[in-house]
């Protein structure tokens, strides 16, 4: 008889983090960073991610965010989902933004497991507005290959940022990051 348990992906953050003035792809998330033991996820396994936070900018800024895994090191090794590049209105300070995944391990676990899934995105338009709530991915081929996932070792999650060209003014600070697993 198996035994399903819904339970959060720890350690646990305290505070949120803000980063900037960068053009490649990097973590974003709160430290510590939440890790996935080896060995907990199977065939059917499901992963909720939801993360929140602000950000800041130049007008017509370019930024991309997504859910990533890799080491604790906080090295990308693959994105669970990368949500479109998204414009920035004008002058945006502190305006807020949320995302979520949802996806289920549809093969066997190993060194080549693969997620499927999909979520949804969405900025502000304003400091109490959002724009349009935009799916994620915006194709059905990045929903149903989420890339393979070694699930014999531990990975770390978290959220990435990209900006589209690299400025003091952009900033993106991540108030909140949480994930669990059903089994």
């Amino acid at each position: 008889m198996d035994l399903y348990l819904v339970e959060p992906v720890a350690p646990f953050h305290t505070a949120a983090r803000a980063t900037n003035t960068f053009t490649t792809k990097q973590d974003v998330s709160p430290a510590p960073v939440s890790v996935i033991p080896a060995g907990k996820c199977r065939a059917g396994s499901k992963l909720y991610m939801r993360a929140q936070g602000d950000y800041s900018s130049l007008t017509g800024a370019v930024l991309t965010l997504g859910f990533w895994w890799g080491t604790r090191a906080l090295a990308i090794t693959g994105d669970f989902v990368l949500a479109a590049a998204f414009t920035t209105g004008t002058t945006p300070a502190a305006w807020p933004w949320w995302m979520e995944w949802d996806g289920i391990l549809n093969t066997n676990p190993g060194a080549t497991a693969t997620w499927l899934g999909q979520g949804q995105v969405q900025f502000g338009s304003a400091l109490t507005t959002f724009n349009a709530e935009v799916p994620i991915p915006v194709t059905a081929a990045a929903r149903t290959t989420a890339a393979t996932f070694n699930s014999t070792i531990e990975n770390a999650i978290g959220v990435s940022a990209t900006w589209g060209a690299s400025s003091a003014s952009n900033q993106i600070t991540v108030n909140s990051f949480r994930a669990v697993i059903w089994n």
